[in-house]
């Protein structure tokens, strides 16, 4: 039977759309996604579903005489029919376009085909919730009895990416996502708290646990406390330092570094690699194989732009320490931002960990605080300042006073003028590295496990009526 007779599988869609290729290369690169949820609202569940989709995209490289042009083309929904119109778009695409400047040979294989690479997409479905939705179940009874209003989503996706080329790469990934977001309010709706969690497959998440944590916030914030704008010794848990690292992560481009453009530009020319950004021995480094927080070994990217390259498709990434010890030892680079600075190549990451070496607890440091403020999150992060990364944003969903290693109130929210690179220089503690959501990035990054710490003086630079 024909492909044109019968549904194709992303693997056959890979082999055919090479076939069809009369470029000088082509990446193929198919990503079969599921996705299941469920959102919840006053204390009851309001929707569930599962949604299915497929992408195909042709990455196709013609050579000419100044240089090699490439061309991409995504779409969704592909069959066989489809397939040739693609590819030839992608063609049509590379033969119109100028010689691109990240032009690189394809990569060449460096291991055998993937074992299961003719095999069906993974999966994800309703039955991933199926320990963890009567557990919520049993948390809106526990807040409808209590007094207090619970909403919230919890979403789960599995993609199965098949990337193959005419170099021979067949490669293939099957990365699981899951997230759950939690709110708990008071019945007049005056006081919130957030809590939210990052998972594989639903089976390490805890309704009760967040739902405990958060009736422990609102109470907390029985007590109001109005405090002015200023600099405080500050307690930020793992969410919130995680967002700044993703951000920083995501500035840490190596060409930009060296062309002297952001914060790790050495004044005079070059990065600033080996100098002393923390007086702790922090350690921010990724590794496809963290328990966890696995993500994809070898580099999948649908574009270029920035500090990734479609030409880099189906390079290794090896784990990587970006900051060791508190001291700068890696920037983001491509092949060919790396032929360009001298700098090693270092593939974007799909995880970060941060380490210092601490084992206390967020209660703990709280426990040992004379006076200081303890963060739920960060939301509205923007930067202000690309030579500083100075960012500034908002607290959310609960600030609280710490006094003599208690926690005596909440307090109003604030906007903040930070820069992630400088605060590394303040923590002066830091606790227990434990797997976290990014609240404000957790539609791009997920996965994350970093310790709570304190920064001497978080700098809170005005007063905000956000709640």
């Amino acid at each position: 039977m024909s492909l044109q007779a019968r549904a194709a599988s992303p693997s056959e869609l890979v082999e055919r759309a090479l076939e069809l290729s009369r470029g000088d290369g082509c990446v193929v690169i198919a990503d079969e996604e599921s996705n299941a949820n469920l959102r919840w609202a006053g204390n009851a569940l309001t929707t569930n579903g599962v949604t299915r989709g497929r992408t195909l995209t042709v990455i196709a490289t013609v050579d000419g005489r100044e240089g090699t042009a490439s061309g991409v083309v995504s779409r969704e929904a592909v069959t066989a029919e489809g397939l040739e119109s693609l590819v030839r778009a992608a063609e049509a695409a590379a033969r119109e376009a100028g010689p691109a400047e990240d032009a690189q040979p394809l990569v060449q294989p460096y291991g055998p085909a993937a074992a299961d690479f003719t095999a069906e997409p993974a999966e994800t479905g309703v039955d991933v919730f199926a320990a963890f939705a009567p557990a919520l179940g049993e948390s809106f009874a526990r807040a409808r009895k209590s007094g207090r209003l619970l909403y919230g989503f919890a979403n789960h996706s599995m993609t199965s990416t098949y990337l193959g080329s005419s170099t021979g790469l067949r490669l293939r990934h099957d990365q699981p996502t899951g997230t759950v977001e939690l709110n708990a309010k008071t019945a007049d709706l005056s006081g919130s708290a957030w809590a939210g969690a990052a998972t594989r497959d639903f089976t390490d998440v805890d309704p009760a646990a967040l739902e405990e944590q958060l009736a422990q916030r609102l109470a907390w914030g029985d007590r109001r406390i109005d405090l002015p704008a200023g600099r405080y010794e500050t307690l930020l848990p793992p969410s919130a330092l995680a967002d700044l690292m993703v951000y920083l992560s995501w500035s840490a481009g190596g060409r930009d570094a060296v062309e002297g453009r952001t914060v790790f530009s050495r004044p005079g020319g070059g990065s600033r690699i080996g100098d002393r950004l923390a007086q702790l021995p922090v350690t921010l480094r990724s590794d496809p194989a963290y328990p966890g927080l696995e993500s994809a070994p070898f580099v999948i990217t649908h574009a270029s732009g920035g500090d990734h390259s479609a030409f880099d498709n189906g390079l290794p990434i090896e784990p990587t320490d970006w900051i060791r010890d508190g001291e700068l030892a890696n920037l983001l680079t491509t092949r060919h931002s790396a032929g360009l600075t001298g700098l090693p190549v270092r593939p974007g990451p799909d995880n970060l960990v941060v380490d210092a070496g601490g084992t206390a607890s967020l209660e703990e440091m709280v426990a040992r605080t004379e006076r200081g403020l303890l963060l739920t999150c960060l939301w509205y992060i923007r930067e202000v300042d690309p030579a500083t990364l100075l960012l500034t944003g908002l607290t959310r969903d609960g600030v609280y006073l710490v006094e003599n290693g208690e926690v005596t109130g909440a307090v109003n929210n604030f906007r903040f003028n930070e820069s992630p690179v400088d605060l590394l220089g303040r923590i002066t503690e830091a606790g227990r590295t434990e797997r976290c959501l990014p609240r404000e990035w957790s539609d791009w990054f997920t996965r994350a496990a970093m310790p709570p710490v304190r920064v001497s003086d978080f700098n809170m630079s005005s007063v905000s009526q956000a709640s």
